[in-house]
């Protein structure tokens, strides 16, 4: 075949069923297209009139009508706008694409500010043609000595244009719909998609229904110029008043022919200034716009001229569950004309767990207006909206703890989802984290730090150990000149290290919770699924900072103090009693360890590594799947048996008694009732214990 070389060819025959099916995702969309065309029309001609180059006529008010017609199958969209000529109509509407709103800006762009013209790429008059069989245009432009026109198509790639009928200045486009598109033309249904993508377009819209026989009766003080009056009701006089009497004179009442209804908000709360806005305003204005009953905590107004224009409202909403269950609504508008919701690239991802409203009309918007054009601009909007929430959160903290406290709790999955997902917003919000220690007090990440720097015995010299009901316990004194140089250097680490211990739930681990209130420590409340995660980010970010929970380890405040030799001893015990309950329990994985325990109540206390543990909840998390969980049983899991309980004096005194069997017997029992301190059992683990505790009661009573 021989070389050859052309051009592409695109024409309407090819490119025109594309633009009907393929442009627009959601076929209600037309309605947005079609009132956004009215909008722009209006807003040309409002300003022709300041340029002087028009004069308003008196009067003049700048409305939008949608008139559905069942019986017809008709949808008409009426606007007093600018209008057409027919050199115009053949510019704007024969040819595909070529937008009347960016020539209008060319021509006038010395005169006139942009920033109120909604529609730049002229495609969405075609989205009628999704569900219109034919579509009709009658238009009269606003130039002197214009004739009218008349438009029609029947979703072809053929039109008819000539003179019409239409006298007053503006537009009329009538769709004549397809019978799959039919629900277009029901009342409800067009009030439903109207409030969804026009409520705040900058022109009253009015929704009626065509040839309606609906009316409504008013006072004849409440007559409006634009009601056609259809009866007049006169008060019915009262016959039986008594000579003297007064009687109330009732108003004259007018039967009317039913007023279309006013479908938008011309002037949204996110166009004024913060400083106009009341309290009573935002809550109203989350009411209407998000119909949730419950009032928002607080809200962020954004207000920015500068580097780009962008207005909104942020609202945080009162929750009472796990980040992942909530839902949240950002609104995202382009010169109060609704977009769509939740525009991930506009939004920050933690951010959609909000409600609110952003206008931005500098947005780069595709030809559908219904998603945005890949833009470094799109980010630059995106930080400038994470760094308004943590200048709002960081502020509040500084200047109103007492109120930023009171919202923690609800905002807190906010804020710590926040930072799992954006680092420059958990750098700012870093120090302004609250934490909430065991006494209920709401402490900072630099607050966390000074506490448990100090071991509690040295606190205040001769302050003694006491347990549980308060009384002192005997601890034995170290002989200082044999451990001194160990004691110190561990001392000197101690000091170094900045762990911040953390309990999930009182409840079960609330054995734990009493050994650190008794020591005189701190641990701070981690109760909700984020948590982990969230922890396991600021370890990452902050280094030297260490999260460890209350049950992975027992620290030496919790244990009595013992000289070298008695220590050996425990050592040598510990390696003992080890063969010992790995045998009774059958788990070769389990450490076991003897102590001498400020607290003689405690008999035993389980303790798993902060690593295995988190371990651990990743797999659950994630299930991965194939993955046997049985095979962490016992990983990194350690029993301490205080040695001061008399349990574990009988288990030591009779460990080489072979024909002795309760010692396997209590062995089990005591790992059973260090496990239930950290959660329940599971069900064939519970089913022995409940039994071994029968077994147990019976061999009291003999």
């Amino acid at each position: 075949m021989a070389e050859k070389h052309g051009s592409l060819s695109i024409n309407s025959e090819n490119i025109f069923p594309i633009i009907k099916k393929w442009l627009y995702s959601d076929h209600d969309i037309f309605y947005r297209e079609l009132i956004s065309n009215g909008c722009d029309a209006i807003t040309k001609l409002k300003k022709l009139d300041v340029m002087g180059e028009y004069s308003l006529p008196d009067g003049y008010k700048p409305e939008i009508q949608v008139i559905v017609n069942p019986e017809e199958k008709t949808l008409k969209f009426i606007d007093n706008g600018i209008g057409m000529t027919a050199d115009e109509g053949e510019e704007y509407i024969n040819q595909i694409a070529f937008s009347g709103a960016t020539d209008f800006i060319e021509k006038y762009k010395d005169k006139s500010d942009d920033n109120q013209i909604i529609g730049h790429f002229g495609l969405g008059f075609y989205s009628a043609f999704m569900v219109a069989d034919e579509v009709h245009i009658d238009t009269l432009s606003y130039k002197e000595g214009a004739a009218p026109v008349h438009w029609e198509c029947d979703g072809g790639t053929e039109f008819e244009m000539e003179d019409g009928t239409w006298d007053k200045v503006g537009t009329q486009i009538t769709l004549f719909l397809n019978e799959d598109c039919l629900q277009f033309c029901n009342e409800y249904k067009a009030q439903e998609v109207v409030k969804k993508y026009c409520s705040f377009m900058p022109v009253e819209i009015f929704l009626s229904r065509e040839n309606t026989p609906e009316t409504q009766t008013i006072d004849e003080a409440e007559k409006l110029d634009t009601d056609e009056v259809l009866e007049t009701i006169q008060p019915e006089k009262k016959e039986d008043a008594k000579e003297g009497e007064e009687t109330e004179e009732k108003p004259v009442r007018l039967k009317i022919k039913k007023r279309p209804v006013v479908m938008n908000d011309i002037h949204p709360l996110w166009t004024k200034n913060p400083s106009e806005c009341t309290k009573d305003d935002y809550i109203e204005f989350y009411r209407k716009v998000f119909q949730d009953y419950k009032e928002p905590l607080f809200w962020i107004h954004l207000n920015m001229d500068y580097p780009f224009n962008l207005k909104g409202i942020l609202y945080f909403p009162k929750i009472n569950m796990e980040y992942e269950s909530i839902e949240g609504t950002i609104k995202l508008y382009n010169n109060q004309v609704f977009i769509a919701d939740n525009i991930k690239e506009v939004i920050p991802e933690f951010l959609m767990l909000l409600k609110g409203v952003i206008d931005c009309p500098d947005l780069p918007l595709n030809v559908s207006r219904s998603a945005l054009q890949n833009d470094g601009f799109v980010k630059k909007i995106s930080d400038y909206i994470t760094k308004k929430v943590a200048d709002k959160l960081s502020g509040m903290c500084k200047t109103d703890r007492e109120e930023y406290e009171k919202y923690w709790d609800d905002i807190s999955p906010f804020v710590k989802f926040g930072c799992l997902k954006d680092d420059k917003f958990c750098e700012k919000m870093t120090d302004y984290i609250l934490f909430k220690n065991l006494d209920g007090k709401y402490m900072t990440l630099p607050d966390c730090l000074e506490v448990n720097k100090v071991d509690p015995d040295e606190k205040e010299e001769g302050d003694s150990a006491v347990d549980e009901n308060g009384e002192k316990v005997e601890a034995e004194v170290v002989d200082e000149a044999a451990a001194g140089g160990e004691a110190g250097e561990g001392a000197e680490e101690e000091k170094k290290e900045k762990t911040i211990y953390y309990a999930t739930d009182l409840k079960v681990q609330s054995q734990y919770v009493n050994m650190f209130k008794q020591a005189k420590m701190d641990a701070v409340v981690l109760p909700d699924q984020i948590d982990q995660p969230f922890i396991n980010q600021l370890e990452m970010k902050n280094e030297g900072i260490k999260f460890q929970r209350i049950d992975a380890d027992l620290t030496d405040t919790f244990k009595a103090k013992t000289s070298k030799k008695t220590q050996e001893e425990l050592n040598a015990q510990s390696e003992e009693l080890q063969k010992l309950v790995r045998k009774a329990l059958k788990n070769d994985k389990l450490t076991v360890k003897v102590e001498k325990l400020k607290n003689k109540k405690v008999s035993s206390v389980l303790t798993i590594s902060e690593e295995s543990r988190r371990m651990q909840d990743m797999m659950k998390m994630y299930a991965m799947n194939g993955m046997d969980m049985g095979m962490f049983g016992g990983e990194g899991e350690t029993l301490v048996l205080n040695v001061s309980h008399p349990l574990v004096e009988y288990v030591i005194a009779h460990k080489d008694d072979k024909d002795n069997k309760n010692e396997a017997l209590i062995c089990e029992q005591l790992y059973d009732l260090a496990k239930l301190q950290q959660g329940p059992l599971d069900a064939e683990a519970m089913t022995k214990f409940v039994n071994r505790s029968n077994d147990i009661m019976v061999a009291l009573t003999k």
